[in-house]
Parts: structure tokens; C-alpha cells; sequence
């Protein structure tokens, strides 16, 4: 099992190439199972572009989980907090290894899905 998860496509590009070494996230998948997720970056790009391994999951409050991830966040202090207003605890998906696909796929026609808020549950990444 993998998850497919929406990135907005900034973010999703700075983590091919290695400047956004954690994805942050308010709420985090159950299944403790997860080892890749694929990325879908959402509009405008609206196309799979890619995986990752995970490495880790760090589950901090908001101010310690900017502490221990900020050097490889590639994202601003502001936007860190900002992101994560109104919350107390926070994750970071520590990115192990990541494969940029060369060509990108459509998710309705790969999964038969729309793309997801935040994540979804697929069997296999795109082939």
C-alpha cells in the first residue's frame, strides 16, 4: 500500500531536487504500513510527477517540529506557522529517497481517482 498525496507544485519540485527534504502535514495517514507516497503536484501542474521514500514521520509540537526540521523545511519560517495556525501538534514526513518519473501521469486516468485534499490510499505507483 502507498498514499497518494497532493503537493502544491513548488513544494513537489523542490523536493526532486533536494532543497525540501520533509513534506509537512497537519493530519497524518493511519497505516503505520506507508513506506512511499506518490506525489500528485496540484494545480496548476494537476499531473503525477513523482515518489519518495519515508524515512520518518516526526510527530512534534509546532514549535519543536520547526526546530528539528527547518534547515531542510524549503519553506520559510512564516509559511511553516502560518501552515500549521490554530494547531498544537504537527508531522513531518522525513523524505529518504526520492525518483522523479519522466513523464507525468494523469490521476484520472492512472487511479481512476480526483486528485485528493490532502492523501489518498493507492496499491501501485504509476508504471
Amino acid at each position: 500500500m502507498n498514499v497518494l498525496m497532493s503537493i502544491k507544485p513548488e513544494f513537489a519540485f523542490k523536493i526532486f531536487d533536494g532543497t525540501k527534504k520533509f513534506e509537512f502535514r497537519r493530519s497524518i495517514f493511519k497505516n503505520p504500513g506507508i513506506k512511499r507516497i506518490i506525489v500528485y503536484a496540484s494545480s496548476p501542474v494537476q499531473k503525477i510527477i513523482g515518489e519518495f521514500e519515508i524515512e520518518d514521520i516526526l510527530d512534534f509540537d509546532i514549535e519543536t517540529l520547526w526546530q528539528e526540521t527547518n534547515r531542510d523545511s524549503g519553506i520559510s519560517r512564516e509559511y511553516f506557522f502560518q501552515y500549521f495556525d490554530g494547531k498544537d501538534q504537527g508531522y513531518a514526513i522525513k523524505i529518504k529517497k526520492t525518483k522523479k518519473y519522466k513523464r507525468e501521469y494523469c490521476i484520472k486516468e492512472t487511479y481512476n481517482k480526483i486528485p485528493p485534499q490532502s492523501f489518498t490510499y493507492v496499491a501501485n505507483p504509476p508504471s
